[in-house]
């Protein structure tokens, strides 16, 4: 990443991340080309994990928005910039970043794991029924506004998984 991007981004988060629009509750807000909900590779520097040429190349595949690759995407990627790089080293490699939170495992409808790295930062997914496109989005208002006390069971709910479905503008 060159200096100007990790400036840009620093200043992004620094910033804070936008807020959902207004509207209605439950109005989605796909995120928007230039927020940087990744910062993989900052993540990764900051826990000291050993950054071999195979790792940082996985780790490179994966930053950015709107992120959600098969282990064979990430490979074939990863290829492109180091043709030497195993299938082995990249399951492991994403093995790894699972394991550690940094990267969550997404799976919709029975389709192949795809990983996000952007477990760090709240948002919900829209998936495409027909070609299988994710997308990061954040609801407005709380998600568990939505789930009544009497519905909760006495469990007390830690976290929120919501997966919208339908039809991409090029599949409707």
């Amino acid at each position: 990443m060159d200096a100007i991007q990790v400036k840009k981004n620093t200043k992004l988060r620094a910033a804070g991340f936008p807020a959902p629009a207004g509207g209605p509750p439950g109005t989605l807000r796909p995120t928007e080309q230039g927020d940087a909900m990744s910062d993989l590779l900052e993540r990764l520097r900051g826990r000291g994990w050993r950054m071999t040429a195979q790792r940082r190349v996985v780790a490179e595949v994966l930053d950015g928005d709107h992120v959600h690759l098969t282990a064979d995407e990430v490979h074939a990627r990863a290829v492109r910039k180091l043709p030497e790089i195993s299938r082995a080293t990249v399951y492991n490699a994403l093995g790894e970043l699972v394991s550690l939170g940094e990267v969550a495992e997404v799976s919709t409808d029975g389709r192949a794991k795809r990983y996000d790295p952007n477990a760090h930062h709240p948002h919900q997914h829209l998936v495409c029924t027909g070609c299988g496109l994710i997308r990061d989005v954040h609801p407005a208002g709380d998600p568990l506004a939505g789930l009544p006390d009497g519905e909760r069971f006495g469990f007390a709910v830690a976290e929120v998984e919501v997966t919208y479905r339908g039809l991409c503008p090029a599949c409707a």
